[in-house]
């Protein structure tokens, strides 16, 4: 696109509410963060999870045969450094009619409100993205409100060059998308559909959610353990004109993914995780800042071997259980071993294993 109609496309989306700094509305779209690790593999199954680019959740439904594996990839087009990549590992030609694989970002609605969804103001969607895979095929990009059970979707085309998609969805004068830190926007690509998800019409202006018409029209991902998808560069916009990407720097994404996930991790043994006491001989309490505030009251998982020291001596830790979380911090327990230490100020680092990570989790 040359500069100027790319100028005239963003003084479009002005004139329509939209264009100026921060008007994309996907987080970690340049697929720079991936807290969870980099690679997971053996995805699929009926299991919807987050697994390695933040924020990018891969959703299932019925139980597909199919397999693939999710990397961070440094294959990317110009002015990118990474891309999403799957790539299927187990083939799955006999597709069943509930079965159903999509790549989704999910949205707060109270970062929607722009759109003015519902209203007699209501604004245009502009999506884009980058994709490319091993061969030539068709998949379905859906917009989909959760508030209102509606949705509008478009076909896209993937071949084995890097390419721009550009798609502009209508506005939508029915159905308000609520004002809260709750899933509202659900932008989805699906990547394979039994005939409970394809056999009907694809809607290509707003309509009440009819599931037969979400993926009509689409490719399956696993008709070929050789097939893969790339994609980066993801934005969501208001407006009637896709615009250029707009890239942030590392800190600031990683900083508005982290508001969904935070992770501890060790770097190596005996890293420091956090101060705390013994409440009895055989439990300390602990208490963990988190930063920035998250989206809401966090769950929370360790894995690998810790250690609490006090008075000078290391004690295994194990049992851990979530006492108290809010926004702003949580507070555990663990079990120890039997040291005669109540009322001891405490610290709990890592064990031996320098892999030890602790996740704190509040996705959509």
């Amino acid at each position: 696109m040359s500069k100027a109609a790319e100028l005239a496309n963003l003084i479009g989306n002005i004139n329509a509410g939209g264009g100026g700094v921060n008007r994309n509305l996907i987080i970690n779209g340049a697929m720079n963060v991936a807290q969870r690790g980099t690679s997971s593999t053996g995805l699929g199954g009926n299991a919807d999870s987050y697994h390695t680019m933040d924020r990018f959740k891969l959703g299932a439904e019925g139980t597909t045969a199919g397999r693939l594996t999710m990397t961070q990839d440094s294959s990317a087009p110009s002015g990118f450094a990474n891309s999403l990549k799957l790539a299927c590992t187990t083939a799955d030609t006999s597709i069943g009619a509930a079965e159903l694989v999509v790549l989704a970002q999910i949205i707060e609605g109270q970062n929607l409100q722009a759109f003015a969804k519902g209203t007699s103001s209501a604004k245009p969607f502009a999506v884009s993205f980058y994709v490319k895979g091993n061969a030539n095929a068709t998949y379905v990009c859906e917009l989909f409100d959760g508030d209102n059970s509606r949705h509008v979707c478009s076909t896209f085309s993937v071949t084995t060059d890097w390419t721009r998609v550009e798609i502009t969805f209508p506005a939508d004068t029915t159905g308000a998308l609520d004002d809260d830190n709750a899933a509202s926007l659900y932008l989805q690509i699906f990547l394979h559909a039994g005939s409970n998800f394809s056999s009907g019409t694809l809607p290509a202006t707003w309509a009440s959610k009819t599931n037969a018409n979400r993926a009509a029209g689409g490719d399956s991902f696993f008709d070929s353990t050789s097939r893969t998808f790339f994609i980066t560069g993801v934005q969501l916009e208001v407006g009637q004109n896709p615009t250029e990407f707009e890239h942030q720097k590392f800190s600031q994404t990683l900083q508005q993914c982290e508001r969904y996930y935070q992770r501890w991790q060790a770097g190596q043994t005996y890293d420091y995780v956090c101060n705390g006491s013994m409440s009895t001989d055989t439990r300390f309490i602990g208490m963990y800042q988190l930063s920035p505030d998250m989206r809401d009251d966090p769950t929370m998982n360790f894995d690998g071997t810790f250690k609490v020291n006090a008075q000078n001596g290391d004690m295994n830790a194990s049992n851990f259980t979530l006492n108290r979380a809010t926004k702003m911090n949580v507070a555990f327990f663990c079990d120890t071993t039997d040291a005669d230490r109540v009322g001891n100020g405490a610290l709990l680092r890592a064990g031996s294993d320098a892999d030890a990570f602790i996740e704190f989790i509040s996705e959509l």
